[in-house]
């Protein structure tokens, strides 16, 4: 099985014959080519067009992080699955107000319903959550009355405001408190996390839209404009709750990590180096972690569900079958 590598230490990439070499002054490690899938850089690598010539002949992306773990872009090899019917179709959904809409509401249904699923669990479990699950379910029903796209996003960001209230219930740990969500820097622990968790899913997503006919420049709920990317933040609003905050009750609830692996500045708060490696190897445990597919009757990983979502998308596309969103069972 292919794996995803992560890079944390300063040095450099190159090609050796058939496999990718990371070495530096103290270490050197052989990958061979065919073991990868996708590779994550956190650390200061150097890499030459030998190389990139290389991992884009097998069709790798390398995804780039700077020095506080933002996301700052991916080496994208050109598209092998290339599909001009598929994207004259994804640009018919988009320009088509009615189309285009039908996906988007979709999209925020998949991820209400696994927000819903997420505190319906932990107040099954005693959790102080109950008015909390009661506020969701009513700005769920509002999704069908939804005129336009930007009412879609409105009531998206209301449900996920009410959702987040219950983290502090679910983690009940005073160094992890949520008060109000921040980004660009986030103000505390949690918003730190959850920023950084999010970060990892779009670009994991934006992966496995590499692997299908679909563009990942054409979304459907956040509008295709001058940004790169926007389909893959779609994608990753269904999957978001459960994966991205399942990972960080495990993390913090199990004490893995903790206030101290934080840095904190005037800017805002950030996971230090060992914290991102902490999550990082949670998020690529949850990614291999198989469930049981109801329809399949078999087990899938969570990687696997993320590429069956942009199958079904394709299939809707292609009129073959409306597209329904991944449901989690809790």
């Amino acid at each position: 099985m292919k794996k995803s590598i992560y890079v944390f230490n300063n040095g450099a990439l190159k090609r050796k014959d058939n496999t990718v070499v990371f070495e530096n002054e103290t270490d050197r490690k052989v990958l061979p080519i065919e073991d990868i899938n996708d590779i994550y850089i956190f650390g200061e690598v150097d890499v030459n067009k030998k190389f990139l010539d290389f991992i884009s002949q097998k069709q790798i992306i390398i995804h780039f992080f700077n020095y506080h773990g933002y996301y700052s872009g991916s080496f994208y090899p050109r598209e092998h699955y290339n599909s001009g019917y598929m994207i004259l179709k994804q640009a018919e959904y988009y320009l088509s107000e009615e189309k285009r809409q039908f996906i988007a509401a979709k999209i925020v249904e998949g991820s209400a319903k696994n927000m819903l699923n997420v505190v319906k669990y932990y107040d099954n479990r005693g959790k102080d959550v109950g008015e909390i699950k009661e506020n969701i379910n009513q700005l769920y029903n509002r999704i069908v009355k939804c005129q336009n796209t930007s009412e879609l996003m409105g009531i998206e960001g209301n449900i996920r405001e009410v959702y987040y209230k219950s983290f502090e219930h679910i983690i009940d740990n005073d160094d992890f408190i949520f008060e109000q969500r921040t980004k660009r820097p986030p103000k505390n622990h949690l918003n730190a996390m959850i920023s950084f968790g999010n970060s990892m899913l779009y670009v994991l997503v934006l992966g496995e839209i590499y692997k299908t006919h679909l563009d990942a420049r054409i979304g459907y709920l956040h509008t295709t404009n001058f940004r790169r990317f926007t389909l893959n933040l779609d994608i990753a609003e269904v999957f978001k709750p459960i994966i991205v905050d399942r990972i960080l009750f495990t993390l913090i609830g199990k004490k893995i990590i903790q206030k101290n692996d934080f840095d904190k500045d005037l800017e805002g708060v950030l996971l230090k180096e060992d914290g991102r490696k902490k999550f990082v190897e949670e998020f690529d445990r949850r990614m291999k972690t198989t469930i049981k597919h109801k329809q399949l009757g078999r087990e899938v990983s969570y990687r696997r569900l993320i590429r069956m979502e942009l199958y079904k998308l394709e299939k809707h596309l292609m009129g073959e079958e409306e597209y329904t969103p991944y449901i989690s069972r809790w």
